[in-house]
């Protein structure tokens, strides 16, 4: 049900903005890669784990293993470092102006080669022998080998900087950005109420798109986090302490951020449609808003 909710979500919202692509704006063009990346989790990795599953076991051999394991943390880390882009794109937007105006399509695209190069490399950095991706527990997927971890310094090395460049950096860049977008908020309400209704419907659409962005956020960290403490637990804990059981749950929840965002697009874009036939009352202040 997830694999083909999130195919259908995300394909739909990339066919929706390839329709419109050469007007696509900086904060939409990193919508679009953030839901590139989760068709990619449900595309390249649901069909293994999905076989898997209905057969009790890894079915795909080492290899297999290899690639699926690459495939999800590449798209995973991908998805986060967009949301990171995200996030600081929001906080220029409305923290500091000045830096937000200059923000062009031609910067998105730079940022997004950033991202897929970032995303790249750690997910390939386990071939190079510093690591390596390895069956789950319970045996119908395969991930990082956190339990490398157990066996000598170098896999402890090895995880703590997959823990620190791929989760807990750009969660704190995510906090950051939206606690002082929230603080900004706070002190400039008042301000923007004695602008003209043109200055304070493109406010009110702004805040909106933040708001989605910080939603989406959420949703992949409440996601993924479970899963990061059970890695961490399987990792530094005792050997085989944590229940086979109880290590499914977080995965299936991780691999289920794919099927939100859709949602929260759909839902959001909604809410614009009545913004915009409702708040304002003509075409052309709808297109200076907008």
């Amino acid at each position: 049900i997830t694999g083909i909710l999130s195919t259908l979500g995300n394909g739909y919202v990339i066919f929706m903005s390839s329709k419109r692509k050469k007007k696509l704006r900086p904060a939409e063009i990193m919508t679009v890669n953030l839901a590139v990346c989760d068709l990619g989790i449900s595309v390249v990795g649901k069909p293994f784990s999905i076989i898997s599953f209905f057969s009790h076991r890894w079915m795909f051999g080492w290899i297999g293993c290899r690639w699926y394991g690459w495939a999800g943390f590449f798209f995973g880390c991908g998805s986060l470092i967009t949301m990171t882009a995200v996030s600081l794109d929001r906080y220029l937007k409305i923290c500091h102006l000045s830096y937000g105006t200059w923000l062009k399509r031609h910067h998105a695209f730079i940022c997004l080669a950033i991202i897929w190069a970032y995303a790249t490399f750690w997910a390939t950095v386990p071939f190079a022998g510093v690591g390596s991706y390895a069956p789950e527990p319970f045996g119908t997927s395969c991930t990082l080998d956190w339990w490398l971890a157990q066996a000598s310094v170098a896999g402890q090395a090895f995880v703590l900087s997959i823990l620190f460049f791929c989760l807990l950096f750009p969660t704190a860049v995510i906090v950051f950005s939206y606690v002082k977008i929230i603080l900004k908020v706070k002190s400039s309400t008042k301000e923007v109420a004695h602008y003209d209704t043109r200055i304070q419907n493109s406010h009110i659409l702004e805040m909106k798109l933040t708001k989605v962005a910080m939603l989406i956020c959420a949703g992949f960290l409440l996601a993924w986090i479970p899963y990061a403490v059970v890695s961490v637990w399987s990792a530094f804990g005792r050997p085989d302490s944590v229940p086979i059981p109880f290590s499914v749950i977080p995965t299936l929840l991780a691999k289920s951020a794919a099927m939100y965002n859709p949602i929260i697009y759909q839902v959001i874009d909604c809410k614009f449609a009545c913004c915009r036939s409702g708040g304002l009352k003509t075409k052309s202040s709808s297109r200076k808003s907008r």
